[in-house]
C-alpha cells in the first residue's frame, strides 16, 4: 500500500492535480446551515490576521489513477468550501476575479489538448448533476428560485439552504472584504492531503487518524499536564477525580473541546483562536502548576463548571426552581452557544457547592442514593433572584444576535464582555453584553416586519416565542413542529384567493402575519389550493391547536390581507413584549410604526436583499422584462419547444392559458411536472437572453 501525505493550500488542491468525487458508497452531503456557518464565521475571523495559516484537517483520498481520487474522509468540507467560492463568485462584479474564482471549482478544460471542462468536485449520482448545474456552474439565481417541492433529496435541500446563508453572510461584507477573504482562502487555508493506491489502506487512515484505536482528547492532555505537577501521593486521587468530573460529559471529542474552549473563555476573558490546547495549557493551567493549586483548579474551577455545562445540556431533569429551568431550556432553543460561557458562569455564582462530589444539582442520577434528595438549599443555592435576572437577559441579547444575524466574533465579544463585568460585581441592568442598544432594537423590529423565507429555524422560533408569550407558558412541542404557510404558493387556480390581487400576494406570502406552526411535515398543504381545507387541517391535530395563533385561524372563515396584517401585527407584538423592545425610552410603542416607518427610523438598517427570492412581478416593475413579450424553452434533442408569455400581474402565461407564479413553476407545469430550475431553461425571444441573467441585473441594483 503506497500512503502519502502532504500539506498544501487550498488553491493547490482545487487545481486539475486533483479531480475529486465522492464514491457512491459515502453519504450524502449533511452538513446544516448552522454547520457551513461556522465554517465561514472561523475563516472570516482568521482572515483578520492574513499572515496566519488556518489548518483545515485532512482529506483522505483513494488513487484512481492520473490525477483522478475518491473522496474517504473530507466531503463535508470540500462541498461546503465550493458553496462559499461559487457565493464569492456569484457577488463578484469583475470578469477577472470571476474567472479566477470560477477556476477554482470548475476545470475550464482545454479543446487544443482534448481536455474537457468538468468540476473540479463531483458528488454522488443522486446530487452530482444539480450541484453541478446550481452551484459549480453558476445558476445560484436558479438555486434560490427553487421550493421544497424541487428537491429529490436532502442533500438538494441541505445544497440550496447552505448557498443561501453563505450567501446572505458575504453579501453584507463589501467588495474588498470579500476578495481579501478569497485570497485567504486560497493562500492560507491548508488542508493535509493523505493518498493511499488502495480503500482497505484509506479505512485504516481514516481510522488511525480519527482516533479510533486510543482516543486522546483535550481533556486527556490537560489531566496528563495537570497531575504531572502534583506530588507521587496525590497523582492517583487527583486523576480519578478529573475522570469522574469529565465522565458525565462523555466521549465525544468535539463536545469536549466546546466545554473546554468555553471555560477558557470564562477564565481569561477572550476566547481561543483555534489553538485550544496550547492556549488552555498557557493561559489556564499553567499559572496553577506553577502556583502549586492544581487541587484548588480541579476541586474549584473545573468540577464546578463542568456540572454547569451538564446542568445546560439536561436543565429539565435538574432540582433547580422552574424559571431557571425554563430560562435555560429558552437559550438551548438556539443554534449559536456562545451564551453558555455566561450561563455557565451564573450557574456557578449561585450555586456554592456546584461540582461538590457530594451532592448532584439532579433529581435523580444512578449511584449513591442520597443524591436523590438533593434541594437547592444544599446545592448552596443564593441569590436566585439574580440569576434569574442575567439568564433573562442573556437569552433576550442572543434572540436579538440570532435575528440581526451578528455574526460569531461579535457574540463572543458579548459574551466575554458580560463575563468581564459580572466578574467585576456589576448589577445586571449596567453588564456590558446584556444590554440592548437602540439600534439593535430597531433593527430585530424591522426584521420582524420583513420577509422570512429561506430560514425555517429562525421562523420557527420567533412563532414558538410569540405562542408561548401569548399563552403565559411554555408550551410542548411536538416531535415533528412545521411553519406552514396559510396562503399557497400559487393562487392563480384557487378560489378562496380569487379577490386577491397578485402584489397582496407577494407581499404577504413569505411574512410572520401568513405562518402558523403545525403538528407534521413541512409538505402536508402542499396540494390544497383553497383556504379552508388548508386550515383545517392545521387544526386538526390537538397538538396543532394548542399553539394559540394557530388555534386562533378557526375564527377566520376567509383569508384576506386585513386577516393577514392582523396576525402579523400581533405576533410582532407577541414577540416585542417577550424580549422587552416593544417600546423605546420614551414609552413610545415601536410596533405601531409598521415596516416602513421603522426603517426610516434605523438609520443603520439597510434592506437586506441578499438570497431573498425575486418574484416575476418585481423584474416587470424594474423594466427588465416587458408585459406581452415572449419567452421560449427549447430542448432540440427531444425536439420540444414551449412558449410563455410575460402577464401584467407578473405571471408566465403558457399557451394552454395556464398561469404561473415563478419561471420553475412555469417549466414544471409545461413539461408535465418532470423539471425544475425555471430561470436557468426560459430564453427571452428577442435576444436569447436567460431569465437567470435577467434576475441576477435586478438583484445587483437593488442592492
Amino acid at each position: 500500500m503506497g500512503i502519502s501525505a502532504k500539506e498544501l493550500p487550498l488553491g493547490d488542491v482545487f487545481t486539475p492535480n486533483y479531480r475529486l468525487s465522492i464514491p457512491s458508497f459515502q453519504r450524502a452531503y449533511i452538513w446544516q446551515p448552522e454547520n457551513i456557518m461556522q465554517l465561514v464565521d472561523d475563516l472570516l475571523e482568521a482572515c483578520k490576521t492574513p499572515g496566519t495559516p488556518y489548518f483545515l484537517g485532512s482529506l483522505i483520498l483513494v488513487r484512481e489513477g492520473g490525477t483522478r481520487y475518491e473522496v474517504i474522509d473530507g466531503q463535508q468540507r470540500l462541498v461546503s468550501l465550493s458553496i462559499v467560492i461559487a457565493a464569492l463568485r456569484d457577488l463578484e462584479h469583475d470578469p477577472e476575479w470571476m474567472g479566477l474564482l470560477d477556476k477554482l471549482i470548475v476545470d475550464p478544460g482545454d479543446k487544443l489538448r482534448g481536455i474537457a471542462n468538468e468540476p473540479r468536485l463531483t458528488l454522488r449520482e443522486k446530487d452530482a448533476a444539480f450541484f453541478r448545474e446550481y452551484v459549480q456552474e453558476g445558476n445560484l439565481e436558479a438555486l434560490f428560485d427553487l421550493s421544497d417541492e424541487d428537491w429529490t433529496t436532502a442533500a438538494q435541500r441541505n445544497i440550496t439552504r447552505n448557498t443561501r446563508r453563505v450567501y446572505d453572510a458575504l453579501a453584507d461584507l463589501g467588495e474588498e472584504e470579500r476578495r481579501a477573504f478569497a485570497s485567504y482562502m486560497v493562500k492560507m487555508v491548508t488542508l493535509v492531503i493523505v493518498t493511499t493506491d488502495d480503500l482497505d489502506g484509506a479505512h485504516r487512515i481514516f481510522d488511525v487518524m480519527n482516533m479510533r484505536g486510543l482516543p486522546l482528547t483535550a481533556s486527556d492532555v490537560f489531566k496528563a499536564r495537570a497531575t504531572a505537577a502534583l506530588p507521587p501521593a496525590e497523582i492517583d486521587a487527583y486523576a480519578a477525580r478529573w475522570d469522574d468530573i469529565m465522565e458525565p460529559l462523555g466521549d465525544d471529542p468535539q463536545s469536549t473541546e466546546e466545554f473546554f474552549e468555553t471555560l477558557h473563555m470564562i477564565v481569561t476573558h477572550q476566547h481561543s483562536t483555534g489553538k485550544l490546547i496550547e492556549e488552555f495549557l498557557a493561559d489556564v493551567l499553567q499559572p496553577h502548576i506553577e502556583a502549586g493549586t492544581v487541587p484548588a483548579f480541579i476541586d474549584g474551577t473545573l468540577a464546578p463548571y463542568a456540572a454547569a455545562w451538564q446542568i445546560i445540556a439536561h436543565a429539565p431533569e435538574t432540582v433547580l426552581p422552574n424559571e431557571v429551568k425554563e430560562r435555560l431550556e429558552a437559550l438551548n432553543d438556539y443554534r449559536h452557544h456562545e451564551w453558555k460561557a455566561v450561563a455557565m458562569w451564573v450557574l456557578v455564582h449561585s450555586y456554592r457547592k456546584l461540582g461538590s462530589p457530594d451532592v448532584s444539582p439532579f433529581a435523580s442520577r444512578a449511584g449513591r442514593a442520597a443524591r436523590t434528595k438533593t434541594t437547592v438549599r444544599e446545592l448552596g443555592g443564593h441569590d436566585e433572584q439574580r440569576l434569574i435576572e442575567v439568564l433573562t437577559a442573556l437569552e433576550r441579547v442572543t434572540g436579538l444576535d440570532t435575528l440581526n444575524r451578528v455574526d460569531a466574533f461579535t457574540r463572543r465579544g458579548h459574551a466575554t464582555a458580560a463575563i468581564r463585568d459580572l466578574d467585576k460585581g456589576y448589577p445586571t441592568n449596567l453588564v456590558r453584553g446584556l444590554t440592548v442598544r437602540a439600534n439593535d432594537r430597531l433593527s430585530a423590529l424591522v426584521r420582524l416586519h420583513g420577509e422570512m423565507q429561506g430560514d425555517d429555524d429562525l421562523v420557527r422560533l420567533l412563532l414558538i416565542r410569540a405562542n408561548e408569550q401569548k399563552a403565559g407558558m411554555r408550551l410542548a412541542r411536538p416531535r415533528k413542529l412545521s411553519v406552514l404557510t396559510i396562503m399557497p404558493l400559487d393562487i392563480g387556480r384557487s378560489a378562496s384567493f380569487a379577490h386577491w390581487s397578485q402584489d397582496d400576494h407577494d407581499y404577504w406570502m413569505y411574512r410572520l402575519g401568513d405562518m402558523a406552526l403545525a403538528q407534521g411535515t413541512a409538505d402536508q398543504l402542499d396540494k390544497m389550493n383553497e383556504y379552508a381545507p388548508r386550515r383545517e387541517r392545521m387544526l386538526m391535530r390537538a397538538d396543532s391547536r394548542r399553539f394559540p395563533l394557530t388555534d386562533g385561524l378557526k375564527d377566520f372563515n376567509e383569508c384576506t390581507p386585513a386577516m393577514l396584517r392582523h396576525r402579523q401585527e400581533e405576533t410582532i407584538q407577541l414577540i416585542a413584549d417577550y424580549w422587552r423592545i416593544r417600546y423605546d425610552e420614551n414609552h413610545t410603542d415601536l410596533t405601531a410604526q409598521g415596516g416602513e416607518g421603522l426603517a426610516e427610523t434605523a438609520a443603520a438598517a439597510k434592506p437586506a436583499h441578499g438570497s431573498r427570492r425575486v418574484t416575476i412581478r418585481q423584474v416587470v416593475q424594474a423594466g427588465l422584462l416587458i408585459p406581452g413579450e415572449k419567452l421560449v424553452w427549447e430542448r432540440p434533442r427531444k425536439g420540444e419547444r414551449w412558449f410563455a408569455t410575460v402577464t401584467e400581474d407578473g405571471r408566465f402565461r403558457l399557451d394552454d392559458g395556464s398561469e404561473h407564479s415563478s419561471p420553475t413553476a412555469a417549466a414544471k407545469a409545461a413539461a408535465g411536472g418532470k423539471a425544475s430550475g425555471g430561470l436557468d431553461v426560459w430564453k427571452r425571444t428577442s435576444d436569447g437572453r436567460r431569465l437567470s441573467e435577467i434576475w441576477k441585473e435586478y438583484r445587483l441594483k437593488a442592492q
